[in-house]
């Protein structure tokens, strides 16, 4: 790409190139700097499985409905990006406990927080994270979703990714600093989803909180006020060192359909994806698909929860 002529990748070699054009975020450094609190909440997903959606919920639920804020990502902030976008991880919060946005595995997240993550089907997730990076990094339409899956299967290969975050958190399944939640389980019951989140973070709930929660983490909402929701900041700066057009379009408010993925990628990448998860998770966790495993973590969430000395 002409770094003097900003445009989109249209190519996997162009985003690799953006990519490396922004620069070394430093996520290993911004790791270290965070030191968790007894107290604190680290939401920690896989990209594209509920994160900003469970940031928005946390965040209301401990404000009692605080919407000052560019960006979701200023007031929960990213432990990876915070050194390349020179966020104190330090710095008080506007409301207890203090929240942070993650997508790290467990084996790569320092300890001592209470950690929130939503699990979500493969390929809706692998779809979602397309669509994202469609009108921001790539030039919409020049990457197909099959050539967009290509680095995610490496990754695979290498025990990273995907498969690798989800294999980290089910493992943690008992650990009473651990809330797993699912994207799906979301969808079809926020209400459950919101009280979880309160009762695991320590947050008294009442029933206007409770109303006030369900409207300003609806996808109804969220939309009206998607310009808080679309990583200004993080863009931005990916736009000023990636030779990215200006002004592109990052939004993460999309309607989420569970099953969207079947309109969207063919047989043959979904058989790949399939075959991943066979190869992969099944072993460690018994569940055939994801479906399998997915009903298992809703059973679980009827479960009482086990004690813990966890300030949470």
């Amino acid at each position: 790409m002409n770094a003097q002529l900003p445009r989109r990748a249209r190519t996997i070699a162009e985003m690799d190139e953006a990519d490396a054009r922004m620069g070394d975020p430093d996520e290993a450094g911004a790791i270290a700097d965070y030191r968790p609190r007894p107290g604190d909440i680290v939401i920690s997903p896989y990209a594209k499985c509920g994160t900003t959606w469970l940031q928005q919920m946390f965040h209301t639920l401990r404000t009692g409905g605080d919407m000052d804020f560019d960006d979701i990502s200023r007031v929960v902030p990213w432990i990876e990006t915070s050194r390349l976008l020179g966020i104190d991880l330090e710095a008080p919060q506007r409301a207890a406990p203090p929240g942070f946005k993650s997508h790290l595995a467990w084996d790569k997240m320092p300890r001592g927080a209470g950690y929130v993550v939503s699990l979500r089907e493969p390929k809706d997730a692998l779809v979602s994270l397309h669509r994202f990076m469609e009108g921001w990094i790539l030039e919409p339409g020049a990457i197909t979703v099959e050539d967009f899956a290509a680095p995610r299967f490496a990754a695979a290969a290498k025990g990273e990714g995907y498969w690798t975050h989800l294999l980290s958190w089910w493992g943690q399944r008992g650990n009473p600093d651990v809330l797993l939640l699912t994207y799906e389980h979301m969808i079809d019951d926020p209400e459950t989803a919101v009280r979880r989140l309160a009762a695991f973070c320590g947050i008294p709930l009442n029933d206007a909180l409770l109303a006030l929660t369900l409207e300003r983490s609806s996808f109804d909402y969220m939309l009206a006020h998607k310009d808080r929701f679309d990583e200004v900041m993080a863009r931005r700066l990916a736009e000023a060192r990636g030779a990215l057009p200006p002004g592109g379009d990052a939004s993460k408010v999309r309607q989420g359909r569970v099953g969207g993925h079947r309109n969207a990628i063919g047989a043959e990448l979904s058989r790949r994806m399939d075959q991943i998860w066979a190869e992969t998770v099944t072993p460690v966790t018994g569940h055939a698909d994801y479906a399998a495993l997915e009903a298992d973590v809703r059973a679980l969430a009827a479960l009482p929860r086990p004690a813990t000395d966890a300030v949470l």
